[in-house]
């Protein structure tokens, strides 16, 4: 049986990161980062789908590729709604500009969101009630992570009733009522989804963004760091890989969780 190139190359990256990890100048580090294990589901260029886990720091980078959605979550398809954990790479993900794209990539890890990790982050979730932000939006209780994104202007960032919507951090729509703040003290199911082009998705009714580390994600760390996250992302050998984003992204005003 012949293995396909991109799990070759897949695997010599993974060969790579592991001689990364032990690099004696990292192991000499007192604060050693805390590891994390990601689970991945990627489409090959054959159509067949790759299934990896990687173990990697549990830093900003890498997290935010996987903590927008909870298990539940239904997300628009062109089969109708289906829960993340359902999702398979090749299914077709309807867009908010009407048409629609297949899923890439899928992301998964699991945590605790009540715990705070040794430099005090944690991973609060945001869970928006039936209807809070309008009729059906969401249709039903969403809970979404830390990393994720609406294209919606909460009242206190616009500036005038006409300000262009932008990709929002969900922390900033919390009014301590009908969205707010959880942190569950069990283990919580996260998951992210990858297209091949940035892309806003319809997920319980509202509109949030699919996932795109961002122009600047790789300019500060180091060659280790980068190739153990490229390593996630079977599709991609640069950061340029990703194409561009479709909105412009609001900063967080509000002490984001998963900064460094």
């Amino acid at each position: 049986m012949t293995i396909p190139y991109s799990l070759l190359q897949a695997a010599a990256k993974a060969s790579e990161a592991n001689a990364l990890l032990q690099d004696p100048a990292a192991l000499r580090q007192l604060n050693k980062p805390q590891l994390r294990r990601y689970e991945v589901s990627s489409l090959l260029p054959n159509g067949s789908i790759a299934e990896t886990r990687h173990i990697a720091p549990a830093l900003p980078l890498f997290e935010e590729a996987f903590c927008a959605f909870t298990r539940g979550s239904l997300v628009e398809t062109t089969s109708g709604p289906i829960a993340v954990e359902d999702l398979l790479p090749g299914d077709e993900i309807l867009t908010h500009d009407g048409n629609s794209q297949p899923l890439i990539w899928k992301g998964t890890t699991s945590l605790v969101p009540s715990r705070a990790d040794a430099k005090g982050r944690n991973h609060r979730l945001t869970s928006f009630m039936a209807d809070s932000l309008g009729l059906q939006k969401p249709t039903s209780c969403v809970v979404t992570g830390p990393s994720a994104r609406l294209l919606r202007m909460p009242p206190h960032m616009s500036a005038t009733p006409d300000s262009p919507q932008m990709l929002t951090p969900v922390q900033e729509f919390q009014d301590g009522m009908n969205i707010f703040e959880t942190a569950p003290p069990t283990v919580v199911d996260m998951f992210h989804l990858c297209l091949p082009e940035h892309a806003v998705i319809k997920v319980g009714g509202l509109e949030f963004e699919t996932y795109h580390p961002g122009p600047e994600a790789l300019k500060l760390v180091s060659y280790a760091i980068k190739t153990l996250f490229l390593n996630l992302f079977s599709h991609v050998d640069t950061l340029n890989g990703f194409g561009p984003l479709a909105h412009e992204r609001a900063a967080f005003e509000a002490q984001n969780t998963l900064s460094g």
